[in-house]
Parts: structure tokens; C-alpha cells; sequence
């Protein structure tokens, strides 16, 4: 049964909508009339390979890391930003094929930001015919008042806006609360905890909360950011834009990100490697002795695959720089 949460080349019509009526949450937006036939036929092809790899994606964190079980009630936290719009229409498609029964509610905290559209989410959620929830703390006069001018306001944000969170997950008797968090988001996790916390420390998909008390689940753990760019461009979500903290500049994040970015374009395909070394850990070719331990090591006399080869120097595929041939090195 836990089959039916990834896609494959034998079950590409669990994913694909019965009928592209305007009932369906899955139908094609209308073509532009400028495209050409073969233009909008490659266009909605591409589209429906973007849905079936972010539903085979979040399908395939849901089962590795046993995130939403039969009976589950789950928040999907709603800001109004693309990653969370995504998170919530993927889960509500996969809610229909999946193979348990589970429930969805959306809840989006309105932290009175001045300039905020409050009526948006309300309206679109309620479009939807799904249960949701919105609840409303001026936490924006709290950062204020107590962040100065200039000093980045991230930090107490988050602290006020999940404990407000958690507390609405206990009242709506929530089971598991879904953030909409993406590959990137990890990724840049991992280097700012490395080179600002110094520690080897990422995002991880699954946790028990600070308090004890829910499990979070990060669905898109799998799912690269520029995929659900194109998909809330698909689907046209009425973004919002967060005026609090979006708007500072200069932020450690932004930098790991266009860090990030510019290590993929000029090395495609390392953003993907460097994810794959986050399900990789060898804690015996690390330092922290906590985790393994060194003091007790003795000579065993069978040999070890995964021993160290000290005196071989270790290899590596050589790197494809974009539009460059690398034809190798010279010592």
C-alpha cells in the first residue's frame, strides 16, 4: 500500500486528474492563446511531469520518514509565501490517492503586518472547501518594540509565531504539523549552522518540537525550490509577500542562498550531491566522539571496506563546469 504514495512508470494515472474539469484541483490553467499547438502541447507536457516529480518527491519523504500515518489530523502551516501554497496543494492531491485516511487543516497566522491582505488566505482557503483555521496575534508591534532598528528580526519572530502555533495545534487536537520547508531550505541550514553555530547540524524532516509535545514534518524535504516556483506560477496562488522580514537585507540565509545558487550554475548538479551527503553521514570519519567512539577503537584483523585508506589519496568525480570541458588535472 505504501506504494501508492510514490509515482512510477506503472502507476503515472494515480497522479494524473480523472477529468480536467473545473472541479478538478489538478486541471491545466488555459493556454495562453499566443502559444501554438505544439507550443502548449510541450507546455502542458512539461507541467504534468512537474506534478507527478513533486508528488513521487513529497510521497517519497511521507514513506521514508513514516510522516503522516492512518488517522493523522495535520496542520499544514499557510503563510501566504509559494513554499507553503505548494506544501498544502500537493498534500491536499496525495490526500485523494493516498493510502490511508488522513485529514488536512490549514492555519495560517496573521501577525497584523502592516499593509497585510488579510481577506486573501480566507478567501482562498474557503475556495478550496477545506477546513481551516486563521488566527490572529499582533506579534509584529512585540518584534518591533523589542528588536532595534536594522537588527534582523528572524529569531523572535519564529519564537513568538510557534509557540502561538503549537498552542492552536492543541486546540484544532492536531496529530502532526506539516512546514513547508524545501531541499534548499536545508541545505542552507546545514551551511549556516557550519559556518556561523559550528556545527555539522541541518533541517531535519521529521522532529519532535522544542516542547515535547507535536512531531513537525517538512514533506518537501525532497523538492527543489525552483520546482515550486514553477508550480505556484502554474497554479497561480495570490502570493504574499512577507513585509517584516522579507524586506531586510542582507540576511546570513540570503548569502548561503545565492551562494548555493551560484554553486549550481556553475557546477550543475552539486546542489543535488550535497543533498545526497545529508542521507550519507560517517560518523567514524568525523571528529565528534561523541557520536563514535574513537577511544575504544582496536585492531580487529578483518579487513573493513569502509575502513580508512590513509595512505591512498581519496578520488572524486572530476567537476563539470558549465559550457567548459574539463579534461583533467595535473599534480
Amino acid at each position: 500500500m505504501n506504494a501508492l504514495w510514490t509515482d512510477n512508470d506503472t502507476q503515472a494515472d494515480d497522479w494524473a486528474p480523472t477529468t480536467p474539469d473545473a472541479e478538478s484541483d489538478s486541471a491545466p490553467a488555459a493556454p495562453e492563446p499566443s502559444l501554438g499547438r505544439e507550443a502548449t502541447q510541450r507546455a502542458s507536457h512539461e507541467i504534468h511531469k512537474l506534478e507527478k516529480r513533486l508528488c513521487r518527491q513529497v510521497g517519497q519523504a511521507i514513506m521514508d520518514f513514516n510522516m503522516i500515518e492512518a488517522g493523522d489530523r495535520v496542520m499544514v502551516c499557510v503563510s501566504g509565501g509559494k513554499d507553503s501554497y505548494g506544501l498544502l496543494d500537493i498534500l491536499l492531491k496525495m490526500q485523494k490517492r493516498a493510502p490511508i485516511d488522513f485529514e488536512i487543516v490549514a492555519v495560517n497566522l496573521d501577525q497584523k503586518q502592516p499593509g497585510f491582505p488579510a481577506h486573501i488566505l480566507p478567501e482562498y482557503l474557503a475556495q478550496l472547501g477545506i477546513e481551516f483555521h486563521i488566527e490572529t496575534q499582533d506579534t509584529y508591534s512585540i518584534v518591533k518594540k523589542v528588536i532595534a532598528e536594522g537588527k534582523t528580526m528572524c529569531s523572535l519572530c519564529s519564537r513568538l509565531r510557534r509557540g502561538i502555533l503549537y498552542r492552536v495545534a492543541d486546540e484544532l487536537k492536531i496529530t502532526k504539523i506539516a512546514l513547508g520547508h524545501h531541499r534548499d531550505d536545508m541545505l542552507q541550514t546545514f551551511f549556516l549552522n557550519m559556518f556561523f553555530g559550528g556545527k555539522l547540524k541541518g533541517m531535519p524532516p521529521k522532529l519532535v518540537s522544542d516542547d515535547g509535545g507535536h512531531i513537525v514534518i517538512r514533506p518537501l524535504a525532497n523538492v527543489a525550490e525552483k520546482d515550486l516556483t514553477r508550480w505556484a506560477a502554474h497554479r497561480q496562488f495570490p502570493i504574499i509577500p512577507c513585509s517584516l522580514c522579507g524586506s531586510q537585507e542582507n540576511l546570513q540565509r540570503q548569502l548561503i542562498g545565492q551562494m548555493l545558487r551560484d554553486w549550481e550554475k556553475q557546477y550543475p548538479g552539486r546542489t543535488e550531491t550535497m543533498f545526497t551527503a545529508l542521507q550519507n553521514v560517517v560518523p567514524s570519519h568525523l571528529m565528534d566522539a561523541t557520536r563514535y567512539d574513537f577511544k575504544s577503537l582496536k585492531i580487529t584483523g578483518v579487513p573493513d571496506t569502509e575502513g580508512d585508506r590513509v595512505f591512498d589519496e581519496e578520488t572524486f568525480p572530476v567537476a563539470k563546469l558549465a559550457g567548459v570541458r574539463v579534461l583533467g588535472s595535473v599534480c
